[in-house]
C-alpha cells in the first residue's frame, strides 16, 4: 500500500508543478497507478467510469447554483446586496469591514463555494476598503475569514457533494450548519469590533433607507432559497434552478442591470464554470474507484481504527488529517477522494452521525485553503489582490483560530448541529 500511495502522491504533485489543471492532473495519476500495479485491464474501463461518476441527480445542483452566482453578479443583485449590509450595519467604527462580514453572510446563501465567494469579495469589496483608508492586508484578511463561511452557511457545493456521496439528506446538511455558520460568524464580528478600536479603523456611513428598499428584491433570492429547502418545498436542485430564474427575472425587469442580449454570456459563463467543476468531480471519482478496486482505503482505514478506540480522539485525529489534505487539496477532489475511507469507518466502528461527519469534513477541507503555510486560497487572495501571502496570512490568524474553536465544539458537541 505504501509503495502506491506514495507512487500517485509523488505523481499528482510532479503534474501540479507542471501546471496542469487539478482535474487532468486527477486522471493521469490514476492512469499511472493502473500502469503501476500492472491492472492495465482496468484501461477498458476508464471512459464508461468517467460517466459512472457523473450520475447523480444531486449533482446537477452544481451546475444550478453556478448559474444563480452568474446571474446575481450581472442582474445587479450582489450589488445591491452589499448596499443592504452598509444600510444594516451604519455608521459604526469599522463599519466597512462588517459591511464586507455582512456582504460575505449574504453570499454564502448563494455562491456557496469558498473559492468563488473568496474571488467575488476580493474584487468587490477590498478595493473599497482600501479606498477608505483600511490597510490591504487587513481588507483581505477579512475578505478572506468571510469566504469561509461559504462552506458551512446553506446552500453549500461541499454538503451537495457530501450528500450526493455519503447518501444522506442534503436538506439536513443544509439545516446543520446554521447554528455553526451563525457561531463563526458572530466571532469574526467580534473580532472586526475588537480590531476595529485598536487599529482606529474609519466610522462608516451608509444610508438607510435607500438601500434597504432596493435591495429587498435581491435578499429575497438568498430567503427563498434557504426557506424552500429547510421547509421541504423543493429540493436544493429544484430550489437552484429556481433561485437562478428569480435572479435571471430581477435583473432582467425589475434592476434593469441585465439585457436579453447579456443571456448567451452568462449562460456561457455559467456552462464553462460547471464544466470545469464536473470535469474535476468525474476525475476524482475515477482515481477513487482506481483506490477502491487497489484496496487502499480499507488499508487506510484499517490504521485509523488501530490508532484509537476512543471516538473522540478518533475525531481530533481526523480533524489534523483532513485539514492537513485540505491545505494541500482543492475541497472537492479532498471531499471525494476521502469520504469513501472516512465515513464507513466513522459510522461502523465509532457509531459517529454521517450528517454530524459531513459537517466534520467539509468545515476541515474549507479551512485547510487559509491555513499558512501552503494554504491554496492564501496565493488566490495574493493573486487577486496583490497583496504577499505571508502578510495576509499574519492578519487572518484570528480568524482562523476563531472558526477552529468553533470546529472543535462542532466535533466534541454534535448538538450543535
Amino acid at each position: 500500500m505504501a509503495g502506491a500511495v506514495m507512487m500517485a502522491l509523488a505523481g499528482f504533485a510532479g503534474l501540479l508543478t507542471l501546471a496542469l489543471p487539478i482535474a487532468v492532473a486527477l486522471a493521469l495519476t490514476a492512469a499511472l497507478l493502473i500502469w503501476q500495479r500492472g491492472d492495465v485491464i482496468l484501461f477498458d474501463s476508464l471512459a464508461q467510469q468517467y460517466v459512472t461518476g457523473l450520475e447523480s441527480y444531486g449533482l446537477l445542483a452544481l451546475p444550478l447554483f453556478i448559474l444563480l452566482g452568474e446571474a446575481m453578479n450581472a442582474g445587479g443583485a450582489g450589488r445591491r446586496l452589499v448596499a443592504l449590509a452598509a444600510g444594516l450595519v451604519g455608521p459604526v467604527r469599522g463599519g466597512l469591514a462588517h459591511v464586507s462580514l455582512v456582504a460575505n453572510v449574504m453570499l454564502a446563501a448563494i455562491l456557496g463555494s469558498t473559492v468563488a465567494q473568496l474571488t467575488v469579495m476580493t474584487r468587490m469589496a477590498v478595493p473599497q476598503m482600501v479606498r477608505a483608508g483600511y490597510p490591504r492586508a487587513d481588507a483581505v484578511a477579512i475578505t478572506a475569514a468571510g469566504a469561509m463561511l461559504a462552506p458551512v452557511i446553506p446552500p453549500s457545493m461541499l454538503f451537495i457533494l457530501y450528500g450526493v456521496i455519503a447518501q444522506v439528506p442534503i436538506g439536513d446538511l443544509f439545516t446543520a450548519g446554521l447554528i455553526p455558520g451563525a457561531l463563526m460568524g458572530l466571532a469574526f464580528f467580534l473580532l472586526i469590533a475588537r480590531r476595529a478600536r485598536r487599529a482606529d479603523w474609519p466610522v462608516g456611513t451608509a444610508e438607510r433607507g435607500l438601500p434597504l428598499r432596493q435591495a429587498l428584491p435581491a435578499l429575497a433570492i438568498p430567503v427563498f432559497v434557504v426557506c424552500s429547502i429547510a421547509f421541504g418545498l423543493a429540493t436544493p436542485t429544484e430550489a437552484g434552478g429556481l433561485a437562478a430564474l428569480l435572479a435571471l427575472a430581477l435583473g432582467l425587469w425589475v434592476f434593469r442591470d441585465m439585457r436579453l442580449a447579456d443571456l448567451p454570456g452568462i449562460f456561457t459563463r455559467a456552462a464553462l464554470g460547471a464544466a470545469g467543476v464536473l470535469f474535476l468531480v468525474a476525475s476524482a471519482q475515477l482515481l477513487a474507484w482506481i483506490l477502491a478496486y487497489a484496496g487502499i482505503p480499507a488499508q487506510v482505514a484499517a490504521l485509523l481504527a488501530g490508532a484509537s478506540d476512543s471516538p473522540v480522539l478518533f475525531l481530533l485525529l481526523l480533524n489534523l488529517l483532513l485539514l492537513g489534505i485540505g491545505m494541500v487539496m482543492d475541497p472537492i477532489p479532498a471531499l471525494l477522494l476521502t469520504v469513501p475511507v472516512i465515513l464507513p469507518l466513522a459510522t461502523d466502528q465509532f457509531g459517529l452521525d454521517p450528517i454530524h461527519m459531513g459537517l466534520v469534513i467539509c468545515m476541515n477541507l474549507s479551512l485547510g485553503l487559509l491555513t499558512p503555510p501552503v494554504g491554496a486560497g492564501l496565493f488566490a487572495a495574493a493573486s487577486l489582490s496583490g497583496e504577499p501571502a505571508g502578510r495576509i496570512a499574519v492578519r487572518v490568524l484570528p480568524y482562523l483560530a476563531a472558526a477552529f474553536a468553533v470546529l472543535i465544539g462542532v466535533s466534541l458537541w454534535p448538538v450543535l448541529i
